[in-house]
């Protein structure tokens, strides 16, 4: 008996597209790398330095808080500013509680932000619920503006769950607990969004989500939407938490999603650390897009780990360096530079693997191991250009790097100029 596995990605599902400012989400268009600030909307001042600092490291939306007068009032004014300094990334409002009378009382905000994020479980309560949802809706299809509707376990309506949880019982516990909690997560969705287009907002201005913090469950939950429904999809492990357990379990679960072909927008919720730096889960996002092939962000740096031959930390620290190299200088290369996205670089340790791995990159260096003669060989396009020698070979690989570029890729916008 054989197995067979396959491991290529399966085709995209097939999602209707929804236009965020200037950002198709869904559709054919490539999955969407968006984040959040965590800076209080009402600061004018700190909101616009977070936005324009998540849009230089690759957010393509950005969500912001808007919980009262406020925040609402200064949303309008974070768009003028962010407009001066030549940033047009779409602004997302996050509403909760009491979203409706923000958007009503605050007409500036409502044509200001690209999008509105519902959540079904706190737009309102018992009787009210419908008709703060609907007043919401309304506001967006005047404003022309698409909706997130956006579940959270941690937020369930609980009217729902209560009900499903009756009628499984009545059926003798077919489900168990966690699978009628997360058919009522999907049902939350799917309902809140037939509602909307009830309401009068088209399909293609709806996207949903449903998060949870658990890797099954969400996996699970996913699967269950994306089988019942064609709107855009936003995927995001919620609570992720902090550091490496936040990077891997968002990892795990929005890796998997995507390669069955589900997902239209992601983003990866970490904690930050204190005084920690907010794009790290921008840069994440873009890395598992990246090492997935979905797409391609920044050059490849490929390192060795290292072993008994390498005990110097010279590659250690070049290969550090030439990635926040590469990705401090990316927001004026993508314009300068086309194309430099697909460069492949290789610093390598020793001469076991080193002279190949370097040759398979665009330009490489495979620097010498302990007891290894002191010379770097440098490969450029697979063919040996030149052996680094002396104190001096990371400064030496880089102002090779750097002219490599500039003749491969600089062409393009010299001739365009």
């Amino acid at each position: 008996m054989s197995t067979t596995f396959d491991f290529e990605p399966k085709p995209r599902r097939i999602s209707v597209g929804v236009r965020v400012g200037r950002v198709t989400v869904g559709g054919d268009a490539p999955v969407v790398v968006q984040s959040m600030t965590n800076t209080d909307t009402a600061d004018v001042d700190a909101t616009v330095a977070q936005v324009a600092a998540l849009h230089r490291a690759g957010s393509e939306l950005v969500r912001l808080t808007v919980d009262r007068d406020e925040s609402a009032a200064a949303v309008p004014r974070i768009r003028e500013r962010l407009a001066r300094l030549g940033i047009d990334v779409p602004l997302i409002g996050d509403f909760h509680y009491i979203g409706h009378k923000l958007l009503a009382d605050h007409p500036a905000c409502a044509e200001a932000l690209a999008k509105y994020r519902i959540n079904p479980g706190n737009v309102g309560f018992r009787d009210k619920k419908d008709k703060q949802f609907a007043e919401i809706v309304e506001i967006a299809i005047r404003h022309d503006k698409p909706v997130r509707i956006g579940v959270n376990w941690g937020s369930l309506d609980q009217e729902l769950l209560t009900r499903l949880m009756d009628e499984n019982k009545a059926k003798g516990f077919p489900l168990t607990a966690q699978e009628v909690m997360r058919e009522t997560i999907v049902q939350s969705a799917l309902l809140s969004a037939a509602l909307a287009e009830e309401i009068g907002l088209g399909r293609d201005r709806i996207i949903l989500s449903a998060k949870v913090s658990g890797v099954q469950d969400l996996i699970a939950v996913y699967a269950m939407l994306a089988a019942r429904s064609d709107h855009a999809l936003h995927l995001g492990l919620t609570e992720a938490g902090m550091g490496t357990k936040g990077i891997v379990a968002s990892s795990a679960s929005l890796g998997i999603l995507l390669q069955q072909g589900i997902g239209d927008t992601i983003r990866i919720s970490l904690t930050p650390e204190p005084g920690g730096d907010r794009t790290r889960e921008v840069q994440v996002a873009q890395e598992l897009l990246q090492v997935m092939g979905f797409r391609q962000f920044l050059p490849v740096v490929a390192a060795c780990p290292g072993c008994g031959r390498t005990t110097s930390t010279v590659f250690q620290e070049l290969a550090q360096t030439i990635e926040q190299d590469l990705r401090a200088n990316m927001p004026v290369w993508r314009k300068k530079y086309p194309g430099v996205e697909m460069l492949k670089v290789a610093v390598m340790g020793c001469i076991v693997n080193g002279p190949g791995e370097s040759k398979h990159a665009d330009i490489g260096i495979s620097l010498p191991g302990t007891g290894e003669t002191p010379a770097a060989p440098v490969f450029i396009d697979g063919q040996k250009a030149v052996t680094l020698r002396g104190a001096r070979i990371a400064e030496d690989f880089q102002a090779l790097l750097a002219d490599y570029i500039e003749k491969r890729f600089g062409t393009g916008q010299a001739a365009a100029e």
